[in-house]
C-alpha cells in the first residue's frame, strides 16, 4: 500500500475543520441546556467532554506522526475511536459494574 500524503495546505485546512468540529461537538449540548431540560450538562460534563473529545484529537494527531502507512493508521485510529466511545458509554449509562 502506498502512503497517505496530502500537501501542507490541504492537511491544514482538514485539521483546521476536525478541531472545529469538535469544538462545535463539545458546546452542542450547550444550547441543548438552553432550550430544554432534558439536558442537564453541569460545570463538570463539559469540561470532561472537552477532555474526552480533546484527547481524541491529541490522539489521532499522534497517529498521524507516529506512522505513514494507512492500514496501521486505519487500526490505530479505530482502537483509539473505540476507548472513546467505551469510556463516554460507561459515564453516560454505565455499562460496565
Amino acid at each position: 500500500m502506498k502512503p497517505l500524503v496530502l500537501n501542507t495546505r490541504a492537511a491544514n485546512r482538514v485539521r483546521i475543520a476536525a478541531w472545529s468540529l469538535a469544538a462545535l461537538l463539545v458546546l452542542s449540548p450547550l444550547l441543548a441546556t438552553s432550550v430544554t431540560d432534558q439536558v442537564a450538562w453541569g460545570v463538570f460534563d463539559f469540561i470532561f467532554a472537552a477532555l474526552l473529545i480533546g484527547g481524541l484529537g491529541v490522539g489521532w494527531e499522534i497517529i498521524l506522526k507516529a506512522t505513514r502507512h494507512r492500514l496501521w493508521r486505519a487500526v490505530l485510529a479505530m482502537a483509539l475511536l473505540g476507548s472513546v466511545l467505551l469510556i463516554w458509554a460507561e459515564l453516560a449509562v454505565g455499562i460496565i459494574h
